[in-house]
């Protein structure tokens, strides 16, 4: 069995115990990941005995939950959990946390049914306190997982393989407590402006006055005291956020029984007609397609610091962008993207049908008006993508790093793109909109967002900028660190690491930076790393093995600044 390096500091008796929110931080927290009573059935009636146990918060399918056992549509998953509360913990609401569960859940407190959740990417937060008994509460969570495609599924296949991965069925993100005062610090909503050294804090609470601090590292630069919940902050002489200087203001707000830590960047990002701008200023994004899997979690890592190792060593290869390819991730994710200074790409997780017919082999032989007039998507499939971008973009709305959305790639799920790119403008109009990356091109995007694989890249002109928002794939088998030895493959193969460096290189400085002058304006190659029987990333998928030349990814790098350097002169 494959395992990356982040096994060896595993523990699953505590394991991702960080905690996970830090976008708003309060002293009350209790992490429940570890070991849980578990259950397999083929009914919905709650088991009276768990047979087994199970790691928390590892998908099923995976090494690290215990199971790593595949679930089929007719399975029904039972997770149990007692708790006792430390003395003085509880106030008037205790709120239990599941960061995502995939799919179809269903929450009780002390057999009482209190949530039901269908969205597996998005954070499910509940008061249970009117549940609760003086000791011995009994969580119980039933998860059915028949990867119903009306709802959000990403890169999930049952008959997996090639760009499809193993599936993930239940809980994948952190499960935690935290137990707060009816008049609770609930929300921030944090926009800077750096067009006039400003930035908003709105924040939702009961509470009659709130007091903001905001912290330029250790000093406080500005105190103040609200009833109105809306601070309008001048700062004098900002320092603006960029990857190579990723400045984060701290802020502390408190209320009467609340007090919250978070923090924010002041940073722009936006389009010319030729250019993407950070912080109004050109700027050549040079990023990697990032899927967020890893061997022994799948969808969880062993630990956090496989995040930061990733962000890390892709700084240091010389890139600024991360493109998280149809999956969301927990909050100390971004969290990493914005301490160490990466840019991130958010796609939308799809839902709908996908066909390789339609959505695939139709537009590589340039016949996309043929294939939009087969594509079909449900009353409820609609409904439900609508529900999910809104709260995808609530979700990340205070997260520096985002600074981009894909709406629809490759077609999956494609439906109505336009009227997509117009809502998410209306709730979203600080981030960049690709509405269809790689064809099925409508009208409305802020980017002409290009795939292109099998040929070299040429450009016709555009009054938008031109990002070409996956590119590469080149594939290098790395022995003893493959998925699967007799199943592995990319889009150009290479029979040795020499080889494979020298068609890096050779495509970025033939398909890249000559193309900067022909507009170019970013580019994403595929990708971080190998995942599962793809073996086309620069990590293998077990992040041991840095298939890439360092020094000539810095020599590619250089390139690209010198040309976009020229190209504005």
């Amino acid at each position: 069995m494959l395992l990356s390096k982040f096994t060896a500091n595993f523990d699953s008796n505590n394991p991702l115990n960080e905690y996970p929110r830090p976008q708003l931080i309060r002293d009350s927290y209790i992490n429940l990941n570890g070991k849980w009573d578990f259950a397999i059935t083929s009914n919905e009636i709650i088991p009276e005995t768990f047979d087994s146990s199970i790691v928390v918060p590892f998908c099923v399918e995976s090494a690290l939950s215990g199971v790593c056992q595949a679930v089929s549509k007719d399975n029904y998953l039972y997770y149990r959990k007692v708790i006792n509360f430390p003395k003085g913990f509880k106030k008037d609401k205790v709120l239990l946390h599941f960061d995502a569960i995939d799919q179809h859940s269903k929450i009780y407190i002390n057999k009482t049914l209190v949530c039901e959740n269908k969205n597996g990417y998005l954070p499910i937060v509940i008061d249970i306190a009117p549940y609760l008994t003086k000791k011995d509460n009994e969580i119980i969570v039933q998860v059915k997982d028949e990867l119903d495609h009306t709802y959000p599924y990403g890169k999930q296949r049952n008959d997996r393989g090639g760009m499809w991965y193993t599936p993930v069925s239940g809980i994948w993100q952190t499960v935690w407590i935290e137990s707060v005062k009816e008049d609770y610090i609930e929300q921030l909503t944090i926009t800077p402006n750096i067009d006039e050294n400003k930035v908003s804090i709105i924040v939702k609470s009961s509470s009659d006055e709130l007091t903001l601090k905001i912290l330029d590292e250790e000093k406080i630069i500005y105190k103040e005291k609200s009833t109105t919940h809306i601070f309008e902050v001048v700062l004098d002489n900002p320092k603006l956020w960029t990857p190579e200087t990723p400045f984060l203001y701290d802020i502390i707000i408190k209320s009467k029984h609340d007090e919250v830590k978070s923090y924010f960047a002041m940073r722009k990002f936006s389009t010319s007609d030729k250019y993407l701008l950070l912080n109004n200023k050109p700027y050549f994004v040079h990023g990697l397609l990032d899927q967020g899997y890893y061997p022994e979690g799948i969808y969880t890592p062993a630990t956090y610091e496989a995040y930061e190792n990733d962000i890390l060593t892709m700084k240091e290869l010389g890139f600024n962008c991360l493109r998280k390819h149809i999956k969301i991730e927990p909050m100390r994710f971004y969290y990493y993207c914005d301490k160490y200074g990466m840019l991130v790409f958010q796609d939308m997780v799809n839902n709908g049908p996908y066909s390789f017919i339609i959505d695939t082999a139709l537009p590589t032989i340039k016949l996309n008006k043929l294939a939009m007039a087969f594509k079909k998507t449900s009353k409820e499939e609609k409904e439900v993508f609508e529900q999910s971008m809104i709260d995808t973009v609530n979700y990340l709305y205070n997260v520096p790093c985002v600074v981009y959305y894909t709406i629809f790639n490759e077609g999956w799920g494609q439906h109505e793109a336009d009227y997509y790119y117009k809502l998410l403008s209306n709730i979203d109009h600080s981030r960049v909109i690709d509405s269809t990356s790689g064809w099925f091109k409508e009208k409305d995007s802020d980017v002409e967002s290009l795939h292109v694989y099998f040929k070299k890249i040429k450009l016709n002109k555009s009054n938008k900028p031109i990002i070409v928002s996956e590119f590469g794939g080149y594939a290098y088998k790395v022995i003893n660190h493959l998925f699967d030895e007799n199943r592995a493959g990319g889009y150009k193969n290479f029979d040795s690491l020499d080889k494979y460096n020298e068609g890096l290189y050779n495509l970025y400085i033939n398909d890249i930076v000559n193309n900067i002058k022909n507009g170019l304006a970013g580019c994403i190659y595929t990708q971080v790393s190998d995942v599962e029987e793809e073996i086309n990333g620069l990590f293998t998928y077990d992040r041991k093995v840095l298939k890439c030349d360092k020094n000539i990814m810095k020599e590619i790098k250089n390139k690209i600044d010198e040309a976009f350097k020229n190209e504005q002169l």
